[in-house]
């Protein structure tokens, strides 16, 4: 499965300068935020590929323009051809605005999914535009990371964990990818192309009840 996640800056090789087919080799594009509406929308566009989205604390404006043909799975569990996902939106809050939390409120927003996480037996990605705290964050507080994204990561502990909001070029970068126990964190600036196995999807197993076979002998007309 090829994923084509996108963060923090629009990429003019995928809008200014898009070609015909450029997106065809995706089979999901996601979005770890602040991205202009816009620019999923016509991402959208031109893809077959579902095209999922949480929200950056600078998009406050989805309010009003979400993107069209998109997928908000901010605060939800999504189901993509067996691969489990998680998103939690937002940033650390270092002023007012509705995609801002304390850890308290993250900690809140993750206990809402718990029935989700428990009846799937866990997820496989996470998707944040904050990073969890001490794996890719920095000292300041509007970057600071989630200590809430830390405690899910070591319940469940999925395989991936794509984030944005600590841009390429701040100098506190944290290059290249970062191991958590079995979960491999990506720090995601304009684009990445993340290329996973194809999940292994359990088959159903069968509500249909056998009827027991009644008995026709003298003992059971008894």
């Amino acid at each position: 499965m090829k994923i084509l996640v996108v963060s923090d800056k629009e990429s003019k090789a995928l809008w200014d300068y898009y070609e015909p087919g450029k997106l065809d080799p995706y089979d999901l594009i996601i979005s770890c935020g602040d991205l202009a509406p816009q620019y999923l929308s016509f991402l959208a566009t031109f893809t077959k590929a579902p095209v999922l989205y949480v929200r950056g604390n600078h998009d406050d404006c989805y309010e009003q323009t979400p993107p069209d043909g998109c997928t908000d799975i901010d605060g939800k569990f999504y189901h993509f051809k067996g691969l489990r996902i998680v998103g939690l939106g937002g940033s650390m809050r270092y002023r007012p605005g509705i995609n801002q939390y304390t850890d308290d409120e993250m900690f809140h927003r993750i206990r809402k999914l718990r029935y989700r996480l428990w009846r799937n037996h866990g997820f496989d990605l996470l998707v944040t535009h904050s990073p969890a705290k001490g794996l890719g964050d920095a000292e300041d507080l509007t970057h600071t990371g989630f200590t809430a994204l830390v405690k899910l990561l070591d319940r469940y502990h999925p395989a991936y964990h794509v984030h944005g909001h600590v841009h390429a070029n701040y100098s506190y970068k944290k290059k290249g990818p970062i191991q958590h126990g079995p979960t491999t964190i990506l720090n995601v600036y304009e684009s990445y192309v993340l290329e996973i196995p194809d999940p292994v999807v359990p088959a159903k197993k069968s509500r249909r009840r056998h009827r027991r076979k009644r008995s026709h002998s003298p003992e059971a007309a008894e």
